[in-house]
Formats: structure tokens, sequence, C-alpha cells
């Protein structure tokens, strides 16, 4: 007993150690797109996240900050991320190898209903006794070794941990990077629970009271904690069965769950309060406390279609074989195994894959795969099954062990083959490079008016309140001007910005409020009072600071006519943005010396500032010509033609070349 917990603990540090390291290989070096900038920021000044907050991801975030490493600020946060799903691989290994030392509390039972009509007899507790005895036996010859348990586990763990969708979270900061280790948190204890109260119900009442720590926990870091619910309650109910008693331990574990969510939660009004640089929804009321915790803003894309559930559905199916590749065979061998054998465990994975699926595929973002996770999760422990099968299928081999084990590297290094080049982000800095180069573009105290979150507005937070670069910027989303909180967050990080405008602003808000409290509200007063604060913004400040419209808002909204500038001032390209100005006469430009890096392997966000980046090259080169100035607009084709030789020249700019 003491040489296998020796072994377990030396395979736990060996799957550690080989799902960090290649974790490691394909770290982001610094931050990412999408929320990364938001997250990372947050995380190292105590911000509040957008919704639903994550405020245990907040708090465990900063006192990791402020551990000293030898590290760029946004390493050492991407870091961590690679951190907490390693630890989610081991765990995941302890979990599996648990299930394999105790599968006879989760075995086939077919004579039960059988058994149990018996045991009403006088004899009971003998026949239950005897009962217990005759249905050991088989699943006894089920179980592997331990040395066949400890390799399945280690293989299932790694496979798991190299999953596509896993592995993506161990790249750079986010949120689901915690949650991976929570939602395993969730499995270990559940089960280990559930075991337990099959041995003694004493016993496994404390076991439970551990789950409801857990459960609090991950509800503190995300709500997608609810998609185990379902499967928790299973396994609640074929432990303590449906009667008083059970329904009078679980209001003993909601008694322990609840203050443990109350306090974590408390972070949220506590620090609004104190006006963070991030500080999303602004939840220092129960109002919008509500508002920030329920998601209400993101509602809208929950349960939206069965057009959008069948289009999310369908990425689901597309994208499941790719997760695991050529090892999705042991899935399916092991789904198999544990639904003839191990039947209890089957139904609790298969009921947390189908409820993550159907909830997830209900709502409607472009970045749904994280959502998908938990099933993934459930699939990995498929696979751990369906390797220990093959374990046994070479039994009676002499080589047993060494034919597995070569079966099992050689699935995982397909799959590492396949998944490394659409996770690696070890040579992404394009979006510092992006948001630096446009920061840097711009004049002293400029204003940027843009709703380009994805690639530049959540990295500024990084890039200018943790690396304080061009902190004189003044980076203003069009789309969160939308929401009421956001004029806390300005009059916090940049008030002579929006102080001008302020009438304009307390219409707008006047008029905002019924929406958000889910009143009757007039949409057309909401969006003529939004579009004066926005014209506000541009026209109270153009006479004392450079203001800067983004590319997206010239070709989308004003060519729509959703925005119109202040009568009398006109659109100059520069070199990133749209400049406003007035009186339509010539304005210079800085010469294009930035250098934007980009990955081996692109993806949506990096060809959108590759587009942008290019777009507004051939814009600025254009003015340039129409205004006489050839020389100047030499220098801005030669950028083109440097750094961007596979993107097509208009016919002007071709000829002008070759002259």
């Amino acid at each position: 007993m003491r040489l296998e917990k020796h072994l377990t603990k030396i395979t736990a540090g060996i799957v550690f150690v080989l799902v960090l390291g290649m974790y490691l290989l394909t770290l982001a070096p610094t931050v990412q797109e999408i929320d990364c900038g938001e997250l990372t920021t947050a995380q190292m000044t105590l911000g509040i996240c957008h919704p639903t907050g994550y405020p245990l991801f907040t708090i465990l975030g900063f006192i990791y900050s402020k551990i000293p490493m030898p590290f760029t600020p946004s390493y050492k946060m991407n870091l961590l991320a690679a951190l907490w799903c390693a630890l989610g691989a081991v765990l995941f290994f302890l979990i599996a190898k648990m299930l394999f030392d105790r599968l006879e509390d989760f075995a086939v039972k077919r004579s039960e209903k059988r058994t149990s009509a018996k045991s009403k007899g006088k004899d009971k507790k003998d026949k239950n006794a005897g009962a217990g005895a005759e249905k050991k036996a088989p699943v006894e010859q089920l179980k592997p070794g331990t040395a066949a348990a400890l390799l399945s586990s280690a293989c299932g763990a790694v496979m798991m941990g190299l999953s596509k969708t896993y592995w993506m979270q161990s790249t750079s900061v986010e949120v689901y990077s915690l949650q991976v280790l929570m939602f395993l948190s969730l499995i270990w204890t559940l089960l280990r629970a559930y075991s337990s109260t099959k041995r003694s119900a004493e016993e496994g009442i404390k076991a439970w009271y551990w789950f409801a720590v857990v459960l609090a926990l991950s509800f503190a870091n995300h709500m997608t904690t609810l998609l185990i619910l379902p499967a928790a309650a299973y396994i609640w109910f074929s432990a303590w069965k449906f009667n008083k008693r059970s329904f009078v331990n679980m209001g003993k574990l909601l008694l322990v769950f609840f203050p443990i969510l109350l306090i974590l939660y408390s972070y949220f009004p506590i620090r609004a309060g104190q006006n963070p640089i991030l500080n999303w929804g602004h939840p220092d009321t129960w109002e919008t406390f509500y508002r920030h915790v329920s998601g209400w803003q993101f509602r809208v894309w929950l349960f939206s279609s069965t057009g959008s559930a069948e289009k999310q559905f369908n990425h689901f199916i597309d994208n499941f074989p790719f997760e695991f590749n050529i090892s999705a065979v042991f899935i399916v061998i092991g789904f198999i195994w544990t639904l003839l054998h191990v039947r209890k465990l089957f139904f609790f994975l298969l009921i947390a894959f189908l409820f993550t699926l159907l909830y997830s595929i209900n709502y409607d973002i472009k970045d749904i795969d994280s959502y998908f996770l938990l099933a993934y999760i459930a699939a990995g422990f498929f696979a751990a099954f369906g390797i220990a099968q093959i374990f046994t299928l070479l039994h009676d081999n002499k080589f047993q062990y060494g034919l597995g084990l070569i079966a099992s590297v050689v699935f995982i290094g397909a799959q590492i083959y396949f998944t490394s080049d659409k996770v690696d982000a070890h040579d992404t800095y394009t979006y510092e490079d992006y948001t630096k180069a446009v920061l840097n573009a711009t004049e002293k105290n400029a204003v940027l008016l843009t709703y380009q979150w994805d690639h530049l507005v959540s990295p500024s937070y990084y890039v200018q309140h943790i690396l304080h670069f061009r902190t004189d910027v003044s980076v203003i989303d069009k789309e969160l001007l939308r929401r009421s909180w956001y004029y806390s967050q300005m009059k916090t990080n940049f008030a002579d910005v929006i102080s001008p405008v302020q009438g304009a602003i307390d219409t707008f808000l006047t008029a905002l409020q019924p929406f958000e409290q889910e009143k009757p509200f007039d949409r057309n007063v909401i969006e003529a009072s939004y579009q004066a604060v926005m014209t506000g913004i541009v026209a109270t400040n153009f006479p004392k600071r450079p203001v800067y419209l983004g590319i997206e808002m010239v070709e989308k909204e004003m060519r729509q006519g959703e925005f119109v500038l202040p009568a009398g001032y006109t659109l100059v390209p520069d070199l990133f943005f749209y400049r406003v100005v007035k009186d339509g006469y010539y304005v210079p430009a800085a010469d294009p010396n930035y250098i934007l890096r980009f990955p081996k392997e692109m993806n949506a966000y990096t060809e959108t500032i590759k587009k942008i980046a290019s777009s507004m090259l051939i814009a600025r080169s254009i003015y340039e010509i129409e205004n006489g100035k050839t020389e100047r607009a030499r220098v801005y084709v030669k950028k083109l033609r440097d750094d961007f030789p596979d993107v097509a020249l208009p016919k002007e700019l071709a000829q002008f070349m070759v002259k």
C-alpha cells in the first residue's frame, strides 16, 4: 500500500511535468486577444471584470501577482493559467486512479431490484451482505492491476490535458483555466463523497461538506459551474435516495455553501465603492450587483433562437474530432465499457456531457468552445477507461505494459502533432505591438473612439495601466458608452474627457434607466441621446486634444448614417485610425516606423489587425497623393510593400510605384 502511494505521487509528478512542459512551449509571451488584457489588469489591480465578475479568479490572481518573478507582467500572469491547467491534469489523474480503486462502488447491480424485494424479509441484513459479496467478485475481476491503473490514469490525464480547448486555456490569462481546475475539484469531491457514503453515512456526510465548500468556490469563479449540477444531483440522490433525510442533509450543505459564496461575492460592492481602474458594472448597489452577477447584459445571446442553437451544435460536432484526434478511439471504448460495467459512473459522466452540450449550444457567442470544457473533461474520463481496456486485452502478454505504453505514447504523440499548431501562442506578440503602435501614432492627450475590444481596447488596459505606456491617451469603447456603469469608470480614468459633455450624459442616463431596470422605455430617445453623447465627446474635446475614430466606425456606423460628425468636421486617414479635423486642411501623419509581429499561425483576430494596418496605409497613401505629397506617399506605400507584400494595391498606388 505504501509503495502504491509512492508510485501514485511519482506518476502525478510526471503528469504535471509533461503537460506543464507542453504548456510552456506554447505559452503566450504577452497579452493576447479578447478578454486577456482586461482580465490581466483586473487581477493585477484588484479590479472588477466583465460579468459575471469572477471574484475568486481575481483575488487569487492578485495574490499570485505579488510573488516576485523575473518575467514581464503578462508572461507571469499567463504562466498562472498554465499552472491551473497543469494542476487540473494532475487532479484528473488522481480521480481516475481513485475510480479504478473503487470500481465496486459504481458497478452494475442488475439484481438490485430483486435483492431489494427479498430484503424486506427478516434476514434482510444477511441477504444484503450476501448479495453484495456476490456482486463484488465480477467487479474485482474487471479492475486493472496497480500498474495498469496508474498508466491508464496518467495517459488519460495527458490526453485530456492536451486536448485542444483544454490546452488553449493554458496559453494566456483566461478565467476558464481556473474553471477547469474547479470542475475537476467538484468531480473529485462528488465521487469521493458518493464512494464514502456507500461505506458509511457518517463518513459520507463529512465528505459532502467538502463538496459544498468547493461548489461555493467554483460558483465564485464562474457561473458555468451550474453545468455540473444535474450530474451532481444524480450522484446525490443515488447516495441518499429521494427521502426526507436526503433533503435535510442537503439543507446542511447549503448552510455551508451560501456563507462562503456571499463572503466571496461581497468583494464586488466593497471594491466597486473604491473606484478601481476596471469597475465593470459598478456593482455597489443591489440593482447593479444583481445585473452584474446574473450576466444581465449578455442574456440577449442566451436561448435566442433554434437557429443559433443549431449553429452552435454543428460547431461542436465539427470540432469534437479535433479535440482528441485519433485518441477519440479510446473514448468510444471507454464509453461502451463503463455503460456495461460501471453504470453509475457512466450516467454521471453522460449527464455532465449532455447537459453541458444542451445548455451551451443555446449561448450564441463566437468564442463558445470554452463552454464545452466540462463535456470534454467527461470524454477524457471515458478515454482513461478505454486505455485501461488496452492493458486488459494484453493481460496475458508478457510485454503487456510495454506494448500498452507504446500505444498510448503513439496516440498522445499524434494528438500533440495535430493539436499544438492550433493552440501555439509562443510567437504571438501582435496585440501588444498593435496597441503600442496605435497609441504611439496619436498625438499627446489624444481621444480614441473605437469598439475594437478584442484586439485593442482590452489589450490597452494592460499596456496603459500595467506597463504605463502612453497613459495620456484616452481609449473609449464606443459600445460600452451604451452602459451606465461605464461613465463611472471613465470618471475615474479620464474625467476631463467627459466632463464637458456631462449634460448630454445625464440626459442619456435618464433615458437609459428604464431599459436597465427592465421597464417600458423609448428606444428612439435612448438612441438619440446616445448619439448626442458621442458627437459631444468629439465636439467638446476637439479644440483641446486630437480626436480619432476607429476604421470600423467609419466603414460601418458612418456609412450607414448611425453616427454623424458635428457640422464642419471631417476625417483624415492616419496610421491606424481616422483623425477628426476641421475645415478640410491637410494634416500630416507620423512615419510608419512601427513593427507588428505576426505569428506563424494566423487567426481571425491577427488577420483583422493585418487588414486594419494595411487598409489604413492604403488610405493614407491615397490621401498623400490627393494632396500632392508624392514623396510622403512613397513612405507609406513602401511600408505596405515591405510588411504586407500579399496585399493587393489599388490601381492608383500600383501605377504610382511604377513611376
